[in-house]
């Protein structure tokens, strides 16, 4: 039946769309795809940058030629733990950052291109048996 004019119709969620009652997608799915891998590269990019400046702004610790041949004393390996500054949180932050955007993109990467080989192309040959009896006398 029809609904009587003016009243609305309501269709459930799990009920199949098609035809007049599906949703219309405003951005196609390649360029939804193309716009989120542009949206990390730039991301990738930034945080990239900004880890090294944060990296270069830290100063070292221990840092002279003492140091580098075991002349700490009785401090631990990488010397002693001091309290987290704001340079070295923003150093974790951006490395988490860096490494989750690294690995969406090759991810990405590899669902574009698909798994290759370098071997793809390669035409072989299969190899003839050898032949029983023909086989070289040990030496002795």
């Amino acid at each position: 039946g029809v609904a009587p004019k003016g009243v609305g119709v309501q269709v459930p969620p799990s009920a199949p769309c098609s035809g007049a009652l599906a949703p219309k997608r405003l951005v196609p799915a390649k360029v939804s795809a193309f716009m989120l891998t542009t949206l990390i590269y730039i991301v990738h990019i930034f945080v990239s940058f900004f880890l090294i400046i944060v990296v270069l702004l830290q100063s070292g610790k221990s840092g002279d030629i003492a140091a580098a041949f075991g002349g700490q004393g009785s401090q631990t390996a990488f010397g002693p733990r001091g309290a987290a500054t704001i340079l070295t949180k923003a150093t974790t932050w951006c490395a988490i950052i860096f490494m989750l955007t690294s690995i969406t993109l090759s991810i990405a990467a590899s669902h574009k291109t698909g798994p290759k080989s370098v071997l793809t192309d390669y035409k072989s040959t299969p190899a003839a048996p050898a032949k029983p009896g023909n086989s070289p006398a040990p030496k002795k």
